[in-house]
């Protein structure tokens, strides 16, 4: 009987067809995200009762998801981050968990980057109202020269702060696990949470999200922050207070904000539509036709070796 797989990501396969058709040609019945975007728990559920390996995006593969897959054997995930998954459960029940960690943090430390520029020179704002010939000049802050903060100095972080290096930026870095190799080798200084807010320029973030980390930055780091600041957010929705986010820059507490991950996507908060010292993304920061194909590869490779 053939093994019988389940893909939720929508840009799975989409760069090339080689991650399929290495499925294919081991055999596999394959399913694909029937909806063109994140699935519900509702629609995942109807789709698990028969599927021997999963590879995952973002949708949602809690306890009671996971409950209506009894023949599943491995959950390969597109990706790094793992909070959309009951990991204890799925220990529990024997199943691996794979991730796809370094294809995508190229393509993302790029985006990170590119969002510091944007909100900075606030881009978006000048490009619509140079479409309404409004030729007014728009004055803006300066990214080189100045101090970046990394909250988190993994892989994606370590590569934001080789960019950071071509903008003549002093890099300050906050991480739980440090490598003290690394950043004595690239001039990162390791400081605390406290200092970097205060301290830093810009900010980005590049921490997982669990109980530790949700909401970390908040009301009370806001009120840290220089008033020119920039916040950058391309890992993980719920390691920004989005209220308090909305708060700051309502009141122009910081210069503005580039965030590329929600807590609920699309967010919930209007505010976000409407503010003009925002960019906001749609989870796109690893969209490139490069990262896609990695991520591809390294999902198939990951489920295939399980099963």
């Amino acid at each position: 009987m053939n093994r019988k797989v389940l893909i939720t990501p929508r840009s799975f396969g989409k760069s090339s067809s080689e991650p399929l058709d290495r499925l294919k040609d081991q055999g596999y019945e394959i399913v694909m995200n029937p909806y063109g975007r994140i699935m519900s728990k509702s629609e995942m559920i109807p789709l698990m009762h028969d599927i021997d390996g999963i590879i995952l995006g973002v949708d949602p593969l809690d306890k009671e998801v996971l409950q209506h897959a009894p023949n599943l054997k491995v959950i390969s995930k597109y990706g790094v981050g793992t909070d959309n998954i009951d990991l204890d459960y799925a220990r529990e029940r024997g199943i691996p968990v794979t991730v796809t960690a370094g294809a995508n943090k190229e393509a993302v430390a790029d985006y990170a980057m590119a969002l510091m520029l944007g909100v900075a020179r606030r881009v978006p704002m000048i490009d619509k109202a140079c479409k309404k010939s409004n030729w007014g000049k728009t004055t803006t802050i300066d990214m080189w020269g100045k101090t970046l903060g990394l909250i988190g100095l993994g892989h994606i972080g370590k590569g934001v702060a080789i960019r950071a290096n071509g903008f003549h930026m002093k890099v300050l870095a906050y991480d739980a696990i440090k490598d003290e190799a690394y950043a004595k080798q690239h001039q990162i200084q390791y400081v605390s949470l406290e200092t970097l807010i205060r301290e830093s320029d810009f900010i980005s973030m590049h921490l997982p999200l669990n109980e530790n980390t949700r909401h970390i930055i908040s009301y009370p780091q806001f009120e840290m922050m220089k008033k020119t600041a920039v916040l950058v957010n391309t890992a993980r929705g719920g390691l920004i207070d989005e209220e308090a986010l909305v708060h700051a820059l309502q009141e122009n507490k910081i210069w503005g904000a580039g965030i590329d991950v929600f807590e609920q996507e699309p967010p919930s908060h209007k505010s976000f539509f409407e503010l003009d010292n925002i960019i906001i993304g749609s989870h796109c920061a690893a969209s490139t036709y490069e990262a896609i194909h990695e991520m591809g590869m390294m999902a198939t490779a990951n489920l295939i070796h399980y099963l």
